[in-house]
């Protein structure tokens, strides 16, 4: 009987712990895709091909960036059919400011529901002068995020340089952190960030939750160099970075991202993916 009782408890323990585990190694394993914007030229002269090689190369995902709304319905159709049978995903848009009010926003939301998007991300803004200004983007994002959480997306920002530059002495990051709604994901731009000065692991940490995907932009002082370095040759922290964003951050997708390098446009995604495995990510 009380080898029974044991054994009964046992098996009760495993089966309340086994679904937190198989959690934990989901959440452990997070998919690598690209920035289209990476592939810019080539893109535009061959969307499909263009697609088909990146997926070649063994990346799982993808977010195309603003000339994705230029396409034509029949357009994203057919996007969305090869990416079903290549086996990538788009893990979300990059779009611009005037994509996220009420008079253009509909043409988005209809071609990231049929891309099978997880997030439009706002890629950039105009803010008006001072803090305000940012205040004001942080308000406009609300006001998209629960338009779009209607129809079962989430809104998202990317950071560039002048987010994380002090204005009055308080960077606007921190403004639209604290004025957006949680379920706004904020999508780090490391290489930006780390140019500015700023700690892409602080920020992580002081975000619990809200970094779901990263652009793993490198970027190096080196004169000359800057954002044309492959993923490992700047001076990120990658292993602290992502863990990090793993652990903290609630990161659900990770995205290469280069601006361009000494090599052309698709060598320079193939190379930085392999560097990435390299470091065993």
């Amino acid at each position: 009987m009380r080898t029974n009782s044991l054994s009964r408890r046992t098996f009760l323990t495993f089966t309340a712990v086994l679904p937190w585990a198989w959690r934990a190694a989901a959440a452990a394993t997070i998919p690598i895709g690209l920035e289209m914007y990476s592939v810019r030229d080539e893109l535009a002269k061959d969307p499909q091909g263009t697609v088909r090689a990146v997926a070649a190369m063994g990346y799982q995902g993808l977010e195309f960036y603003a000339p994705y709304l230029d396409w034509t319905p029949a357009q994203v159709q057919e996007m969305k059919a090869l990416m079903d049978g290549l086996g990538i995903r788009c893990f979300s848009t990059h779009n611009s400011e005037s994509y996220f009010r009420n008079d253009t926003i509909q043409r988005a939301i209809d071609f990231n529901h049929v891309l099978g998007s997880r997030y439009m991300v706002m890629a950039s803004s105009q803010p008006g002068p001072g803090l305000d200004g940012w205040k004001k983007i942080a308000e406009e994002l609300n006001v998209a995020a629960d338009q779009l959480e209607r129809v079962g997306l989430k809104a998202g920002y990317h950071n560039h340089q002048p987010e994380f530059t002090p204005v009055n002495g308080v960077r606007p990051i921190e403004i639209l952190a604290k004025e957006t709604k949680p379920s706004i994901m904020l999508q780090l731009d490391v290489g930006t960030c780390r140019q500015t000065g700023s700690d892409p692991v602080a920020w992580i940490k002081a975000n619990p939750g809200r970094i779901r995907s990263l652009h793993l932009k490198e970027w190096s002082p080196d004169p000359g160099k800057g954002y044309s370095v492959l993923f490992g040759e700047g001076v990120a922290d990658w292993k602290g970075i992502l863990s990090a964003a793993k652990e903290v951050g609630g990161a659900e997708y990770f995205l290469i991202e280069q601006e361009g390098s000494r090599f052309p446009q698709l060598e320079t995604a193939k190379k930085c993916l392999q560097a990435y495995r390299a470091k065993g990510f």
